[in-house]
């Protein structure tokens, strides 16, 4: 049996209840109740939006007091500060924070409490051994309270903020060929804004390396936070290079500081900009002289000779008188020239032919002579680091008024040359100018920017709360007064109200206002008039019909006058 359904023609098809939500929410927002709620309703909204944006404003913000601390000193810390009413809270890595105005106030609180209180290290490791440990542990543990130690005699240079060390100490063996040095790698965090000096890192090195036995300094090897390499080989090429560049620098900012304490009492603070570029000699050179005197002076002889006389016979016989006896009297040389010359002691003279005169007796002679010459030695050596070349350049702010003259210039440029140590045949340059500057800072002499004062963001978050609670005043409090004082207004100027609020008033009085305040909620019509029940609800009607309608009550106003008529 099949069932039909039959729709009345008065029936109105429903919706479904949430087909248009806008039109809903629209609906209930034009009720009369929901409509004078609105100020109510908009004034609490601003009020917890305020609210909201004051809470989130005046809290600064926060940073971390310690990175990796353990619970226990965790909760030391947030004790001791909740003691010292120090606001703090915990980060998202379980970090205790506080507010950066209290951050160095509550370091030195921590620190005078010596907290936090760290896990134990260094050699208090070694009390906490358990027994039958192996040796291999046992080592490791030796290992890593060295290395804890090293790091906490680091950590107390000030520009070090924390440091880990990692030694590699080889086993020791009795083979002597087998034996490996050991080294050291050393990791730095330095203080936020420092750097470490050439003379720390050394420093660090010599500590490292004079606490472990038989480890030299250049197997220690240093690293900053930013993965810088702060140590290098002393015989290294790179570290040559880095020693030539140091020099380098070095001279030339001497030039540079001597160039500025001459010219800022002459021109004044921030009036000038130099750079100079030095040419340094690296090359390092040794010579050696050796330097002879003519004439000699004799310092030993040696040698022997033998006799030449061939007619006298061998030396023989017995010693006595006849071989002590003087040899005989030699014979004369007769001269080339044919001269002849008497024979001592009235002998004949003998002519002979003219030669050297030689000795009789020496036949050969063998002598070695060694002689003492005037000798010299000289040995010149030229270290590295003397200046071959300097270049200065001085660029100095023209006056506002006037312009400096060519004389001036040559003064300024005599006195630079004579405080840098000019030299003409190095060929140095010594160059200064005058021209108007751009308006740039001159390096170093600027000062920080005013937003990046400490006191900007404490003005900006109370600047931030005062205007929140200057909208809250503009846009809720003062709308709200504003409507409150019409509504008194309002019912101070209507005598319906007046009567409704005095409980003596004319009866008749109260039912005109009875009447109107019932017809209140919907327009006054003619019908309403010709219905009114007595002369006092007629007259509260007309009332509410002026109210309402003033130009047509106007209008009829105007008819009556002209016609003299009650219409």
């Amino acid at each position: 049996m099949a069932t039909q359904i039959i729709t009345s023609p008065g029936a109105v098809p429903t919706e479904p209840r949430f087909a248009n939500p806008l039109k809903q929410v629209t609906g209930f927002m034009t009720q009369p109740a929901v409509k004078r709620s609105l100020p109510l309703i908009f004034l609490v909204g601003l009020i917890a939006a305020a609210a909201l944006a004051w809470a989130t404003l005046r809290t600064p913000p926060q940073k971390a007091l310690f990175a990796g601390l353990a619970d226990a000193d965790k909760a030391a810390v947030v004790q001791a500060l909740d003691t010292a009413n120090i606001d703090n809270g915990t980060d998202g890595s379980g970090n205790v924070t506080v507010a950066e105005d209290d951050y160095h106030k509550a370091r030195m609180l921590l620190a005078g409490q010596d907290l936090p209180k760290a896990a134990p290290g260094g050699y208090a490791l070694l009390d906490q051994l358990p027994m039958g440990i192996s040796r291999v542990v046992e080592g490791e543990r030796v290992k890593q309270a060295r290395e804890t130690e090293i790091a906490r005699s680091i950590q107390e240079i000030d520009v070090v903020a924390e440091a880990r060390v990692h030694l590699a100490t080889p086993e020791s063996t009795v083979f002597v060929r087998d034996q490996a040095a050991p080294t050291a790698s050393v990791v730095l965090k330095l203080q936020p804004g420092r750097v470490l000096s050439d003379a720390q890192t050394r420093s660090i090195v010599n500590l490292v390396a004079a606490s472990v036995p038989g480890m030299k300094p250049d197997a220690v090897t240093i690293v900053d936070q930013m993965g810088t390499l702060l140590s290098n080989p002393s015989d290294g090429t790179d570290g040559a290079a880095d020693k030539r560049i140091a020099m380098q620098r070095q001279v030339e900012d001497k030039v540079k500081a001597q160039v500025a304490q001459l010219l800022t009492p002459l021109v004044g603070a921030g009036n000038f900009t130099a750079e100079v570029q030095a040419d340094i000699n690296f090359d390092e050179t040794q010579a050696t002289r050796e330097s002879y005197e003519k004439q000699g002076t004799l310092r030993a002889e040696q040698g022997a000779w033998t006799g030449n006389q061939p007619n006298a016979g061998a030396p023989g016989g017995i010693p006595g008188a006849l071989s002590n006896q003087a040899p005989a009297a030699s014979t004369l040389t007769t001269p080339a020239n044919g001269a002849t010359q008497p024979p001592p002691n009235g002998a004949p003279g003998q002519t002979t032919p003219a030669g050297p005169v030689t000795d009789a007796m020496k036949q050969s002679d063998s002598f070695a002579r060694a002689y003492d010459l005037g000798r010299e030695v000289s040995v010149t050596r030229n270290a590295p680091g003397s200046v071959r070349r300097l270049s200065v350049a001085v660029l100095l702010r023209e006056p506002e008024k006037g312009r400096r003259t060519a004389m001036e210039i040559q003064q300024i440029t005599g006195l630079v040359q004579a405080a840098v140590g000019y030299n003409a045949e190095r060929q140095d340059q010594v160059q200064v100018i005058s021209k108007k500057f751009t308006g740039a800072a001159i390096e170093g002499t600027a000062a920080p920017a005013w937003y990046q004062a400490d006191w900007v963001p404490m003005v900006l978050r109370n600047a931030t709360a005062l205007i929140i609670a200057l909208l809250v005043l503009f846009l809720g409090v003062r709308p709200m007064a504003k409507a409150l004082m019409k509504k008194r207004d309002d019912a101070a100027g209507d005598p319906a109200k007046l009567a409704f609020a005095d409980p003596n008033a004319d009866p008749a009085a109260l039912a005109a206002a009875q009447a109107e305040a019932a017809k209140g909620g919907q327009p006054v019509s003619i019908e309403m008039l010709d219905s009114a029940r007595n002369y006092d609800e007629r007259v509260g009607l007309v009332r509410g019909f002026t109210r309402e309608n003033p130009t047509r009550a106007a209008l009829a106003v105007r008819d009556m006058i002209k016609t003299g008529e009650p219409q």
